[in-house]
Parts: structure tokens; sequence; C-alpha cells
């Protein structure tokens, strides 16, 4: 036997199945890997027709061979294949990663916008964790709604990458919920007036009025008047945390509540309780788990996301619903699953 031969004895012994799990759940390159990509555009310029990694480095400033090795990376994940040699294309995968994909994640990815830009604050998930308080302030010097604030670009693809998702939502919501009766509804921070419009359009004797911040709620404005619902839908500026300026027998919080503390959505849930009609309803839109003993990662990694951005969380039922009587509420119904675990939930006041 050769000297370089080993016996069976010898052979280094088999790894056990959960080593390619652990080390898969473990990756980092990978997922930065699809950032870069989504940064450099990679995808648009494949579908524009530069498929050479030389070509490829020039259209998107970088070092060709630098380049080649992430793509070499990219096609070993499936994301870019190698159709013929040095010709590259996007598989389906990563078809997403193109801006004008139906369900593009490019805002998820590229750290030029405000999610991709606020997910790299993970990297101080230990100190969330330790000290159990966001750390977005940690990685770039300020609080993250400041960042949204004081950057119109960070402000814009944050308040585009909420609709993208919310407007399928919307869509759904407003399907399944029953509006007879209803006459107004106040949309609470409602961003650009995504809620208020697909209701209005499918229901022409309701009208609705905006509460926002000046940003968003400028931006509305101008989309109630190209969708001519200037005359059934007003906007007006102004804050959840005072009270409203508006009464309404329906009143609707959309994926607001899970940005804030339990003190802060309480808060804000007492000045919507004031600002309901008698016998009116409060529709909550948020995700709702249903099942904490067998989580949703989905669920969990939105959770760990409002805890590294701010103080917000993701909750299950049963907090909600402790949320709702902390605020003098109750929940009166809960809707089937409409898209990305999301839910309507009806509170109305805990007299009613």
């Amino acid at each position: 036997m050769s000297k370089d031969e080993l016996t069976p004895s010898q052979e280094a012994p088999a790894l056990p199945p959960e080593f390619a799990t652990l080390m898969r759940l473990g990756d980092l390159v990978t997922p930065m890997a699809l950032r870069v990509a989504a940064r450099l555009r990679l995808v648009d310029h494949l579908r524009g027709g530069v498929h050479d990694v030389e070509s490829l480095a020039k259209a998107t400033g970088s070092h060709q061979q630098a380049l080649g090795r992430l793509i070499r990376h990219l096609v070993a994940v499936e994301v870019l294949e190698e159709s013929e040699p040095g010709h590259y294309t996007p598989t389906a995968l990563g078809e997403l990663l193109a801006h004008d994909h139906p369900v593009t994640q490019v805002g998820w990815l590229d750290p030029t916008h405000m999610i991709g830009r606020a997910d790299l604050a993970l990297i101080h998930l230990f100190e969330a964790v330790r000290d159990g308080r966001p750390v977005y302030e940690r990685q770039y010097g300020k609080e993250f709604w400041e960042d949204v604030s004081a950057d119109p670009v960070l402000s814009a693809t944050f308040y585009d990458l909420m609709a993208h998702g919310q407007k399928h939502i919307f869509g759904l919501a407003v399907a399944q919920h029953d509006w007879s009766g209803a006459r107004h509804l106040l949309d609470v921070g409602g961003g650009d007036g995504d809620l208020i419009a697909t209701l209005l359009a499918a229901e022409p004797g309701i009208r609705g009025t905006l509460v926002e911040l000046p940003g968003p709620a400028a931006r509305a404005r101008t989309k109630f008047e190209e969708a001519g619902l200037a005359g059934r839908a007003e906007v007006v500026a102004g804050s959840f945390f005072d009270p409203l300026p508006v009464t309404a027998d329906v009143i609707a919080l959309s994926f607001v509540l899970h940005n804030w503390s339990d003190q802060d959505a309480v808060r804000i849930l007492r000045n919507c309780a004031q600002a309901l009609e008698p016998g009116g309803s409060l529709l909550l839109i948020e995700c709702a788990e249903q099942s904490p003993s067998a989580p949703d990662p989905a669920f969990t990694s939105g959770d760990l996301r409002m805890m590294v951005y701010f103080e917000g969380r993701e909750r299950t039922h049963d907090q909600w619903r402790e949320l709702a009587t902390a605020a003098g509420m109750r929940i009166d119904s809960v809707s089937g699953a409409l898209a990305y675990g999301a839910r309507v939930l009806t509170l109305v006041k805990a007299s009613s």
C-alpha cells in the first residue's frame, strides 16, 4: 500500500448532516454577496445585455478579477448561471435582484436603500440582546427615524419599499372586511395614503382622512389629487403621539405599532380610542403570530429587526390582546391571514 493511501480506519470521520445546515445558517458570505450584487445592479446589467465579466466590471466600475470571484460564488448559490463559458445570466432566484421585478428584493438588500442600510446594524445584535436597546444609532450615529427624516433619498426608499408590500395587503384587507355602515375612515400614520386610496376606489360611499407627518402627508395629497380623490380624501398633518385632530367611525393603524415599544403603542392606541366615534371600530393591520409554540422564521426575523432598528417588536395574538386591554379596548375579531403574515384585528372600546 502506498504511504499516501489511507486504510478505512484512518479515513476522516463523516461529518454529521447538521454540520452543513449550521454552516449554511451561519454563513455571512452569501448575504453580503447578495447585497453587493444589489448595489452594483448586477442583474439589471445582465438583463440589459451585458453578460461577460470584463464588460460587467466596466459597467459597474468594479475590479474585474474581484467581480469574477463574486460572480463565481453567485453561480455556486444558484443566483446566477453560466449558460455558456464566460456568459452569465440570472436564474429565477436572481431575477428578484432586478429593480423592475414585480417582487424585487433590492430594497431589502441594497445598503443605499433605507432597509438595506438598516440591516447592516444587525452586526451589533449581540449588544442589542445584551442591553435590550436598539443599536441602529451605534452603527450610524443617528436614530432610525431621525435618519429617515433627515435624508430625502433614504426616506423615499423607505416609504416606497413599505408601500410595495403593503399595497397587496391593503387590497386583500379591503376586499375581506365588511364595510357596510362605514362612513369615514381615519387612517393614522398611513404613509402615502395607499390604504385610503384602495378603500375609496372600492367603496364610493366612504370618505377618508389621513393623519401623517408633513413629508408623507404632502406625498399623499399629490396621490389623492392624481387619483381624482381630492373631494373624498383629506390629509391632515399631525402625529399619532398627540390627540388626533379628527374623529371617525372607523380608524385604521396599519404597520404602525410594530415600530414602537409597548408603552408607546398603548399611548397611540389610547389616542385612537379617544378619536373613535360611539360604536366605531379600530382596524389594526399587523402581523399577529397565532402559534408561538411553532414560530415562523419570517415572524421572528422581523421581530429581531424591530429590536435592532428601534424599540419595536412583532407581536403574537396574545400580546396584541394585552396591549388592547391596556388601552381600554378589546379585540372583537381577527381576519384570516392576508399576505406576509398580516391580519386585520378589529378592536372596539372595552365598554362596547
